[in-house]
């Protein structure tokens, strides 16, 4: 290629013309330094302002893992008051359902004769709740948690689905307030069951005070004082002494046990002053043929007062005991014949006369439906038969109220 004049000058010149503006550039940067400075100061801001942004950001992390732990701090002081409500449940169960077994046994029901059953919460043990409480928190409110700084990832409810807009804290609060009044409903379903047990005794103690009171007898009212809660029933035995302080003020369940337990220790009392009592026949099998009262006399035909009532018995009929007691006379007793008295206690005591064999002595101790004699026709009498009396306080009484009571009686004695 042959380089011609015009071309040098050409090429000479625009290396001149990129020279002086290259020049001039540098010029002017060097004489505007400030321009720099801004660029630097531009670029300073934008790096405060990342900084700025991160910094805000772990704030915001911190906080949510503050938060976090803050509501697991909650939820597991929430797990524990749970399962002591739920331990002092299943405690006052145990206590319940003895005495439901004991109550059960005295002859009072209830609809439903089983003591309410303490469902075990969704934690079950109380190990998981210190050693894996994280675990428990989480199995309890539906919770996924990586890691104690991670976010809480929010898993569905075996019994509920969750709302999108319904918060963890919200979610925890329904569900911890479910398994409170589920317990709440257990312990008023166990209170229920206290009070009817309770008023149930007191009604068959009353009820068996009044028909005894009928028949002219007052059973003593039971000290309650003295009764043995039931706490200390089953070391009563062993107890030898000590100073006496005042017993424990428990709470509203406690006081409802003891009064079950005092009522059924009452119940429990008046029966067995019941039973005490002769409200047996003497001669099941024997027809009644003359009653208590003014009759006429078989041998003088005139009006006399018959102190007892006389069954119809062959002679060598067996005859029993109407209760227990202690024989005070066993042998030939004026017009009785061949006599056996029983003293019953509380000043009440039982005849039998005109037998035909008398088969106790004086000072033996007989119980109830035990065969004392067999009837006959000894004595002051115009025929074989029994002859029966009962005393109170040393005055003859009607048999009849005893026999007619007993019949009563036979519905609320176990």
């Amino acid at each position: 290629m042959t380089v011609r004049p015009w071309m040098a000058a050409i090429a000479v010149s625009f290396a001149g013309v990129c020279s002086i503006g290259y020049l001039a550039a540098t010029s002017y940067l060097v004489l505007r330094d400030d321009l720099i400075g801004g660029t630097i100061a531009r670029q300073a801001r934008m790096q405060h302002e990342y900084e700025d942004r991160i910094t805000a950001l772990r704030a915001q992390v911190d906080r949510v893992t503050s938060r976090q732990l803050l509501d697991q701090q909650v939820v597991e002081e929430k797990v524990e008051k749970l399962l002591r409500q739920q331990m002092a449940l299943t405690s006052r169960n145990g206590k319940l359902g003895a005495l439901v077994e004991r109550a059960e046994s005295s002859g009072l029901t209830t609809e439903s004769n089983e003591a309410p059953e303490i469902e075990p919460l969704a934690y079950e043990k109380r190990a998981d709740a210190s050693s894996g409480g994280v675990k428990a928190i989480e199995k309890l409110m539906g919770l996924n948690t990586a890691s104690v700084t991670g976010a809480i990832r929010p898993a569905p409810l075996a019994y509920a689905a969750p709302d999108a807009a319904e918060s963890t804290s919200d979610r925890a609060d329904r569900i911890f307030s479910k398994v409170t009044l589920s317990l709440k409903d257990v312990e008023l379903e166990q209170m229920a069951r206290l009070k009817q047990l309770t008023d149930g005794a007191a009604k068959t103690s009353d009820a068996i005070r009044s028909i005894v009171g009928r028949t002219g007898v007052d059973l003593p009212v039971g000290d309650v004082a003295a009764m043995v809660p039931v706490a200390t029933s089953d070391s009563v035995d062993s107890a030898i002494g000590g100073p006496f302080v005042e017993p424990a003020n428990d709470d509203e369940f406690g006081q409802s046990l003891a009064a079950l337990d005092t009522a059924l220790l009452e119940l429990e009392r008046t029966r067995a002053q019941v039973r005490a009592l002769p409200f047996g026949n003497p001669s099941p099998a024997s027809d009644i043929t003359s009653d208590f009262g003014n009759r006429l006399d078989p041998f003088l035909g005139r009006l006399a007062l018959h102190a007892g009532i006389d069954f119809r018995a062959t002679v060598g009929t067996r005859i029993r005991a109407a209760a227990p007691g202690t024989v005070t006379n066993a042998g030939l007793t004026g017009g009785y014949g061949n006599m056996v008295e029983i003293d019953h206690g509380n000043g009440v005591s039982s005849r039998y006369a005109h037998l035909s064999a008398v088969l106790v002595k004086v000072g033996d101790q007989v119980t109830e439906g035990e065969v004392i004699a067999k009837s006959g026709n000894t004595g002051r009498s115009t025929g074989p038969h029994l002859h029966y009396e009962i005393r109170l306080n040393g005055e003859a009484v009607d048999p009849m109220r005893f026999l007619d009571a007993s019949r009563k009686l036979a519905s609320y004695m176990n």
